[in-house]
């Protein structure tokens, strides 16, 4: 492995995978990694969910239905849930508590969704975060068994990388502009 510096400059998001996916033990190792993100108070107010195999296309189905969209369309919609063998739903769990917001929270969730993606890519899998225009709709909620105060964040696809898939480019930060300093 490289130094956190290198894989971050080397991450890519890759929308075509193959049909290989981590391993469940694999994804426990990684998942244990990206829980180290800042997490005040260690609430960790997040979960995921592993969607594989006919859970992936009944998550097309609960996106085509909470679009509004007939029983023919929804095969457009399984078809997009099945272009990586694993789908990993990234869902923020809060956590009652005095000291932490839940805005905060909810950026810890997000954080592990990102780390977890830099691991994966790190790992040579193919990952890409996706989200939808109903991502939080009560239809998609239900069909991932939230409860009522979790929010989904969105999914990460995971797969294999081609063989042909190009390195991809990547327009620099321009961290200059990004940064300011106060006196």
């Amino acid at each position: 492995m490289g130094s956190a510096f290198e894989a971050a400059l080397a991450r890519r998001s890759r929308s075509k995978v193959t049909d290989d996916a981590p391993s469940h033990a694999e994804l426990i190792d990684l998942i244990g990694a990206a829980g180290r993100v800042a997490d005040h108070s260690s609430l960790r107010p997040w979960r995921l969910i592993a969607l594989r195999g006919k859970a992936r296309a009944r998550l097309g189905r609960a996106l085509a239905r909470a679009a509004g969209r007939s029983a023919e369309d929804a095969g457009k919609y399984e078809r997009k849930a099945e272009r990586a063998p694993l789908i990993i739903a990234v869902v923020y769990s809060p956590k009652k508590s005095s000291k932490v917001p839940s805005w905060e929270q909810e950026a810890v969730a997000s954080g592990v969704a990102h780390m977890l993606s830099l691991l994966l890519d790190e790992a040579g899998w193919g990952v890409f975060w996706r989200t939808d225009s109903n991502t939080r709709s009560k239809r998609v909620a239900a069909m991932h068994d939230l409860t009522k105060r979790e929010r989904l964040l969105g999914w990460l696809y995971v797969g294999g990388v081609p063989e042909n898939a190009k390195p991809g480019r990547r327009s620099p930060v321009p961290a200059e502009k990004l940064l300011t300093e106060l006196d």
